[in-house]
Parts: C-alpha cells; structure tokens; sequence
C-alpha cells in the first residue's frame, strides 16, 4: 500500500474566497440609520434587519448625530411639534399670522441639543445659529 491513503487532506484558501466585506453607500447608511431611530429600542432589530452587526450601526448612530454621516446633503429635516401652553388675550384686533411677543420656538437639533429662541428672530440669524451650535 502506497503513503498516499495516510496523507491528511489540505485545502488551500484563496484572499478572494472572503467576500464578507460589504460596502455600503451613504444613501443606504443614512436610511438604515433613520430606520433605527423609528421607536423605542430598534437599533439591535434593525440591524438584524439589514444584515449589519449592532456595532457598525452604533458607529453609523453617532456619526449621524455629529453630523458626520451624510454631510453632503444640502437639506435635512427634524419632526416639530408646536404647542400652545396657554391662550394668549390681547386687546384690539389680533392678527393670527403675528407671534405674540413673548412666544418662543424649541428646536431639537440632530447632535441631541434642544435650542429655544423668540418666534420673531430673523431667519438669517436662526440659520447662522443653528450652524455655531451644530458645530460646537
């Protein structure tokens, strides 16, 4: 009997036999990310979802609240919800399209802060604003 029946067998491995390495393109980044932030704990759910580890979407999270994910887009939108505390009484004829002096607009911006500025600022200022307190 010949040797060759003892030999172990051996398989040899090729680099491009991985093929577990994905990229992913920022568009699909960002909608997975806006994904996970849809309810109450879904970033585990929607990472089993799409096929990504909990981890990468973790990175992808905040990334996205430094504002370092997607910065090319030129628009971004947030949820706003507007409340009235209390009725405002005014003498004399009210115009509805006026705020009233003392109202105030509450934005929640993508880095988590909350900023509250007068409802009659001007919207050049509100943007220049915006901008320092992303930043920061």
């Amino acid at each position: 009997m010949s040797d060759f029946n003892n030999r172990p067998q051996i398989e040899v491995l090729a680099a491009a036999d991985g093929g577990r390495r994905r990229h992913w393109s920022d568009e699909d980044k960002l909608r997975i990310v806006e994904e996970s932030f849809v309810g109450h704990r879904q970033c585990a759910a929607t990472a089993r979802r799409h096929g990504v580890c909990r981890s990468l979407l973790t990175i992808w999270r905040r990334e996205y609240r430094n504002g370092e994910l997607g910065a090319s887009r030129s628009a971004a939108f947030s949820p706003v919800s507007v409340t009235q505390d209390s009725p405002v009484s005014r003498p004399g004829p009210v115009d509805p399209f006026e705020p009233a002096r003392d109202a105030q607009v509450e934005i929640a911006l993508r880095n988590g802060r909350r900023l509250v500025v007068p409802a009659e600022l001007a919207s050049e200022a509100l943007v220049r604003l915006i901008q320092l307190v992303e930043r920061a």
